[in-house]
């Protein structure tokens, strides 16, 4: 263009960069009106809930999308407050159904089933953000965009409808990317959770009557009567009072709390086999530990929410478990010595009772594991805390101001102990390994042995006890202590993955950590004047398509002296060689290898493949896999040039596995 016809114009460069963030803006402007329309619907005709939009979009917002914020924590704190709605009103309700059939009940109106149902119902699939934003793909209104995605369902409207033809189990559909007609596939259970996370949000911002009235919108009709309140409290006021007086006296001054009936507190101390001994007797604990398990879940769940407000979704959900379990709330039974109260009859009860007392004692500066605690004790604290609400008419600050103290101390971040087998496996993931077990049973004894090989050892882990899961327990809290002397720390190595990003997830726990260290190089150091970029990572498998043939193998000397592993054909789709890889491994008890990427850029397109996989693109990747099987050697392969990272990893996947059954390590099948 001629340079007489062109205008200067004095617009900084700072600000001609910052129209780059224009669809972004867009964007999220066009998502927080979105949820500003859905908080008009559920606040149809009521003004009373300031509800601010931002708080809307979070519980609308999916992981996936790589917000700084996601519906996680809302939703776990809903999940709280709906159980503990559905509770109270079941609870009153049916005052003669036992507690087998309430909890079917709850399990039904709260069942991911019946909160995709409700749901959809109210159309929620079209207002939840469950993919990353993509710039490329942003168009102005009236705008076609330059890279298309067709649309293949054969529906011309904008809403998909809600039948068989658009519902599959198939694992490799795309979750949450859309066509050009806005239709994606989205998981039940994401709309599941987008239910209880509003029922958060507005618990949060309007306490339990904004929650309810959202339930009442989502079509869950779980109102809370104040008759039938009363008509509990009488049905109580009339038992019999069997225990002496001075007892229950003790028992009021141990909880900090007098109860106006005196008939709540009886039946809930009153354990079933009680029943038997006492003719008259047609109550027991059970149904208010039904409500009470509840109750303290919602009070839990909210101090921890609340206390914790920066803390990781996953970590939350591990405190409020750790806090929440029967085995705490036994614990702390045993803590305040409200265990002699229980009414009960039970010979054997009693000899639990007394052996898990002398556990505590025992390992209380000990790392031994605890025998299990009886579930009676964890049961009478939560009977007690239901009996509380229904005495304070349904006041749960009241129930929250007397068992805060007696549940203290509450778990924090810092002082969470989670699962021995847990911690083995969440170690194990991050470092690669594998682990295996063998377990055998002698009499009413079950005896685990856990194997963990390393580069150059095999650490045994062994526990014996009267069930396989604490067996297994006591098995990994061995590893661990000789891992720990190894320095080889659970610590170090959770501390380490938080740092690095989590790009490629595979088919197993195992393969989840994908530790990357990246390094840009100068363009004189590359060829063809491109740029590279070097990638590490672990192993990580995934199944979708393409395939691609493989050379250039160099590797170390090495002689392994085993029978030869026979496995399947290689599935050429992409991701199947690292699946195959990823068998081998965990069969033989190997480390899984490790990838190291080299991406190179140019200014002119390179060709990948041949027919009808023929791809081309300006990035190219090359991948060498390092493979040190134990007490044995190290071998190296490198794979083909691919157009992108993970076919990449597939190729030299491949490499190494035509490498292994060369040194006859194992065997291919024929397709």
């Amino acid at each position: 263009m001629p340079p007489e016809v062109l205008v200067r114009i004095d617009v900084p460069i700072e600000v001609l960069k910052s129209f780059y963030l224009l669809p972004s803006l867009m964007y999220h402007l066009e998502s927080l009106m979105l949820a500003s329309q859905l908080r008009k619907e559920i606040d149809f005709n009521t003004c009373s809930f300031q509800i601010p939009s931002s708080l809307i979009l979070e519980a609308l917002t999916t992981m996936k999308c790589s917000e700084s914020f996601s519906m996680e924590r809302l939703e776990l704190l809903g999940d709280s407050v709906l159980k503990y709605a559905v509770s109270c009103h079941l609870f009153l309700r049916y005052p003669e159904k036992h507690e087998g059939q309430l909890s079917e009940w709850r399990s039904c109106l709260t069942s991911n089933s019946a909160l995709h149902r409700f749901g959809t119902d109210r159309k929620l699939q079209g207002y939840i953000r469950d993919s990353a934003f993509e710039p490329r793909r942003w168009v102005a209104p009236g705008q076609h965009c330059i890279h298309p995605v067709p649309c293949g369902c054969d529906v011309d409207t904008f809403q998909v409808p809600l039948d068989k033809r658009f519902q599959t189990d198939e694992p490799t559909v795309k979750v949450g990317k859309c066509c050009d007609r806005g239709h994606r596939w989205m998981c039940s259970k994401t709309i599941a959770d987008c239910v209880e996370a509003l029922i958060g949000v507005y618990y949060v911002r309007g306490g339990h009557t904004a929650a309810l009235h959202v339930m009442q919108w989502l079509g869950i009709d779980v109102g809370l009567d104040p008759q039938l309140v009363h008509k509990a409290i009488t049905r109580a006021s009339i038992r019999s009072f069997v225990p002496k007086a001075d007892d229950v006296k003790a028992l009021e001054l141990k909880l900090g709390y007098e109860f106006s009936t005196k008939g709540l507190l009886q039946e809930a101390i009153t354990h079933p086999s009680q029943q038997e001994l006492e003719v008259g007797i047609c109550y027991c604990y059970q149904r208010l530990e039904f409500l009470g398990d509840s109750v303290l879940g919602l009070l839990i769940t909210r101090h921890l929410y609340r206390s914790y407000p920066d803390i990781d979704p996953g970590r939350l959900s591990d405190l409020r478990s750790d806090a929440v379990s029967n085995e705490n709330f036994a614990q702390c039974c045993v803590r305040r010595n409200l265990q002699p109260h229980l009414q009960h009859c039970s010979g054997f009860l009693q000899s639990q009772v007394t052996e898990f007392m002398s556990s505590m004692i025992e390992t209380e500066n000990s790392s031994k594991l605890r025998i299990k605690a009886p579930k009676a004790l964890g049961d009478m604290v939560e009977s007690i805390a239901g009996a509380m609400l229904i005495d304070t008419e349904l006041d749960i600050e009241e129930v929250w101001r007397t068992f805060e103290p007696l549940l203290s101390p509450i778990v924090t971040p810092d002082n969470l102990e989670l699962p021995s087998i847990r911690k083995l496996n969440e170690l194990c993931d991050c470092l690669g390994y594998f682990i295996k077990e063998k377990s055998t049973k002698e009499g009413e004894m079950h005896h685990v042995e856990l194997g963990l090989q390393l580069e150059d050892f095999l650490l045994i882990g062994k526990g014996s006890e009267r069930s396989r899961k604490r067996a297994k327990g006591e098995a990994a809290r061995c590893l661990l202590e000789e891992l720990e002397k190894k320095d080889i720390l659970y610590s170090k190595c959770t501390s380490k993955r938080r740092k690095h990003d989590f790009g490629d997830v595979g088919i197993s726990s195992s393969l989840d950590i994908g530790v990357k260290i990246c390094n840009q190089l100068t363009d004189e150091d590359s060829p063809n004047n491109g740029k590279q970029k070097i990638t590490e990572s672990d192993c990580p498998a995934e199944s979708t398509e393409d395939s691609f043939p493989v050379n250039n193998l160099s590797n170390k000397t090495c002689s392994i002296s085993s029978i030869p592993t026979v496995i399947e054909s290689i599935d050429l789709k992409k991701g199947g060689p690292r699946t195959s890889l990823f068998r081998i491994c965990k069969i033989l008890q190997w480390p899984m290898p490790k990838f190291r990427c080299i991406e190179t850029k140019s200014r002119t397109p390179i060709e990948f493949g041949e027919g009808s996989s023929k791809r081309s693109g300006f990035n190219s990747f090359v991948s060498k896999i390092i493979l040190q099987i134990p007490n044995s050697c190290i071998i190296e392969c490198t794979g083909d040039p691919r157009a992108d990272k993970k076919s990449s990893f597939d190729s030299a996947a491949i490499a190494l596995l035509y490498e292994l059954e060369h040194k006859r390590s194992i065997v291919i099948g024929k397709p």
